[in-house]
């Protein structure tokens, strides 16, 4: 396998790779944006520069000089007195945490609600799956693109338990559905597995849900789940819901449900560094067997990192037992 670097800009158009001396890829469920870091020797004679770059130029991570890994916009550059550059640049889904705006959505779902922001700020889109759970209402004042899209999707999932997350590809906003996965990769100390380290917590563990609300007509309504067995082993610990929209009982009951689905539950934690596979990347899956911490079976993978340097390629991951998305919980703002 062959890595190369592009860059383009109003003038050029070229392949970095004589200069390039390390490459860093990296992303995190958690983030709007995946980041490519290149380091570069940019003079031969500690007189002269090579070449000069500007922000807003695109960089490009190719696999065999075909496969795009990475497509981004040059946001930021770094130089020392030897001609050692660092450029940094992020894929187009950056562009969702630089604008904030106040938005009122009624009866809508989550995707129209990504496909009217990105129509609105005039961000290219790919594939949108629909998401299903017409939302009531979402008022939003001063929030991000992605802060008001990620709130959208985390109401869907916790009325309908689908999970959906963003990405980018080749320049474009996509919005998919994450699908049941099976671990493709095997990482195994002794054969690709370099280090790993576990850890396992019930401190974000809860056993008992209670959702208190009301329909319509502002008659009070309550719902609740609860897991048994958790509670003889763990003891109670309480979930209280209060959704901002007026609920029917049997979407109080639905949500309750869903919710105690998605807190009951140990977490569940690994860190591992091994030899680089390019298409492990946040959202994957993986299945790990390593001896010592006991890591065995499969993982998604939450973040990830991936270092090209001197031929190599390595990549540390961080990995939960659950299929982890971002979520941020909605408050209805007042007086709108």
């Amino acid at each position: 396998m062959s890595w190369s670097v592009t860059y383009k800009d109003r003038e050029q158009n070229i392949f970095l790779d004589p200069i390039v001396k390390s490459i860093n890829w990296s992303g995190d469920i958690k983030q709007a944006a995946r980041k490519l870091v290149v380091e570069i020797s940019n003079t031969g004679d500690l007189r002269d520069l090579y070449m000069k770059f500007e922000k807003g130029g695109e960089l490009r991570l190719l696999l065999n000089e075909k496969q795009e890994l990475f497509r981004g916009v040059l946001f930021a550059d770094q130089i020392n007195s030897k001609g050692q550059m660092t450029l940094t640049a992020y894929d187009e889904n950056i562009y969702l945490t630089k604008s904030k705006d106040t938005k009122i959505f009624r009866n809508q779902s989550a995707s129209a609600v990504v496909k009217r922001l990105c129509n609105e700020f005039s961000i290219p889109v790919g594939e949108i799956h629909d998401t299903g759970y017409v939302i009531p209402k979402l008022v939003f004042r001063d929030k991000t693109l992605f802060e008001m899209m990620v709130m959208a999707l985390t109401e869907t999932r916790k009325q309908n338990g689908q999970r959906f997350f963003i990405t980018s590809r080749e320049g474009k906003l996509q919005l998919l559905a994450r699908k049941e996965q099976k671990g493709k990769w095997v990482l195994e100390n002794g054969v690709n597995l370099i280090n790993a380290s576990y850890s396992q917590s019930i401190e974000e563990t809860r056993t008992q849900i209670k959702v208190v609300g009301g329909d319509a007509k502002k008659k009070e309504l309550s719902a609740s789940a609860k897991d048994g067995e958790l509670i003889q082993r763990f003891g109670i610990m309480q979930h209280l819901e209060k959704p901002e929209q007026g609920m029917t009982k049997s979407q109080m009951d639905q949500r309750a449900k869903q919710l105690l689905k998605d807190l009951a539950t140990i977490e569940d934690q690994a860190r591992i560094e091994c030899l680089g596979i390019p298409d492990v990347v946040s959202g994957s899956c993986v299945y790990v067997k390593e001896s010592i911490t006991g890591i065995l079976g499969g993982y998604y993978v939450s973040a990830d990192e991936h270092k090209f340097e001197n031929g190599s390629h390595t990549m540390s991951l961080t990995l939960s037992a659950t299929d982890d998305i971002p979520k941020m919980e909605y408050k209805e703002e007042k007086g709108r």
